[in-house]
């Protein structure tokens, strides 16, 4: 006897998709296919007319942290036990957010602190970068590969500083190349991934000064500050640096064209290059920044034009953007909107709760993405990629029975309403066709038809390891 069963669905599997029943006992998937009429289970949910698909794992979140943004504000993003309600009503069942490590703090401590912090806290399942900023010792890179061996084999770094350079207010989240090829070489011995943040720091912080000196202050300017010839520049060094070393990379969020043609000329030539795009780079462009609450769209990279949306769709939908994320960074809507200029203006934004519906609507619907291809892109690859799969990001038979069940006779436009996280989403007003509807966490169904049945908490750290074959060429 199994404790669930989900039949008459629309089932995405690596196998194709088809109308399978999916049995479930315990937290685990046991079988895909003809469960057979008289199968018994707990219960068994009818999900004639929808559409199954791996349980969404969002790679790119920043939850419960502070950057300092405007002078005299400290900005903090709300925590998991608020965001990950969000997260489970749209379907995804597992995020990946940051644990920073500056000059000061050591990797395992770091960690020990953040893994503290986190525990009991989120609805979803979850893990964390570990995030290399500033002039680090070079001790603390030998203790990569114990952050590895302990679960963490994903390393965040960027290779700008965002906001202007200003260290009596904050640190500097920039790391130098030297660091970064040194970093390569010991994740490459270790079985690590790279995962950047690429923009041409010089450029950038030129950009600032001369804007700031010409009195171009206004934040829509900030596609003339975060420009597409800083990720060209940026991301063709990375490459550099990791076909030197034989490391793998992750670039997040891609937002220009360029970008993406680094990517996938890196991936054509065999390197493990892989990258992530967001959905509001790929729905909102720079001359939104222009409407009465353009900023909340905002994160950085700044929004490009509609040239670099094009591509980054074409990416998503034909292959080489491997994951669509989101850069989660949610507060309230007067903290979004508090800074108005260049050099203030707050990154990030709420979207993770519409990650997976705004993706299908997009994509599936109105660019003829296939499902295979969504499953992908809003889970598999970024399970692959990380060291999730397979346990997380498919279904199969052992995998962790985690499921976003989709309706496509939902037709509306997003209210407030549609929404559970702070008191706003950029995507209100949206007009979508499709949307999550049941989300199931190891075997539990945690989100049904709008209502909440698990509470804060059933979220669990799950330790990763990377795939050999990942680091080796572009396998996802």
């Amino acid at each position: 006897m199994y404790d669930l069963i989900i039949r008459g669905g629309q089932v995405v599997t690596p196998e194709g998709v088809g109308n399978w029943n999916i049995a479930i006992a315990g937290e685990k998937i046991v079988l895909v296919g003809e469960a057979g009429a008289q199968a018994q289970a707990g219960r068994i949910i009818d999900a004639t007319g929808k559409i199954v698909v791996p349980g969404g794992i969002e790679p790119h979140t920043h939850l419960n942290m502070t950057m300092a943004m405007e002078a005299g504000h400290v900005v903090r993003t709300m925590g998991p036990e608020a965001d990950t309600i969000g997260m489970a009503f749209g379907g995804t069942t597992t995020h990946l957010d940051f644990c920073f490590v500056n000059p000061s703090v050591d990797i395992s401590a770091a960690l020990a602190r953040r893994v503290e912090q986190w525990k009991g806290r989120s609805l979803v399942d979850y893990s964390f970068h570990v995030a290399l900023t500033g002039a680090l010792p070079l001790a603390t890179f030998d203790q990569l590969g114990d952050a590895i061996a302990d679960g963490f084999p994903t390393f965040k770094v960027f290779t700008t500083d965002i906001l202007p350079s200003d260290p009596g207010r904050r640190h500097s989240l920039r790391l130098d190349h030297g660091r970064i090829h040194w970093a390569m070489q010991k994740l490459t011995r270790h079985g690590g991934l790279m995962t950047v943040h690429a923009e041409d720091d010089e450029l950038v912080q030129f950009n600032y000064e001369r804007f700031i000196k010409e009195g171009r202050v206004a934040g829509i300017h900030m596609a003339q500050v975060h420009t597409n010839l800083s990720e060209q520049l940026s991301f063709n060094r990375v490459i550099q640096l990791a076909s030197a070393t034989g490391a793998g990379v992750y670039f997040v969020h891609v937002s220009a064209r360029e970008g993406a043609q680094a990517v996938a000329a890196a991936r054509a030539q065999g390197l493990p290059v892989y990258a992530e795009t967001l959905h509001q780079y790929a729905c909102f462009n720079a001359e939104d920044y222009k409407a009465p609450r353009g900023f909340c769209y905002h994160t950085y990279p700044s929004l490009k034009f509609p040239e670099d949306q094009k591509a980054l769709w074409d990416g998503l939908v034909d292959g080489g953007i491997s994951a669509a994320a989101t850069d989660e960074f949610p507060t309230s809507l007067e903290v979004k909107l508090r800074g108005s200029r260049i050099d203030d203006v707050t990154g990030g934004n709420v979207g993770a709760e519409a990650r997976m519906g705004i993706v299908y609507t997009e994509g599936v619907v109105r660019r003829g993405m296939s499902l295979p291809r969504f499953a992908e892109v809003t889970s598999t690859n970024a399970a692959r990629i990380m060291g999730l799969y397979p346990r997380k990001g498919v279904i199969a038979p052992g995998s962790d029975a985690d499921l976003c069940v989709i309706d496509p006779q939902i037709h509306k436009r997003l209210g407030r309403e549609d929404f559970h996280v702070s008191d706003y989403s950029p995507w209100e007003g949206w007009e979508v066709r499709g949307w999550p509807v049941m989300t199931v966490l190891r075997g539990k169904v945690i989100v049904e038809d709008g209502r909440l049945n698990e509470s804060v908490g059933y979220g669990r750290l799950i330790p990763r390891r990377i795939d050999p074959a990942i680091l080796r060429r572009p396998a996802a």
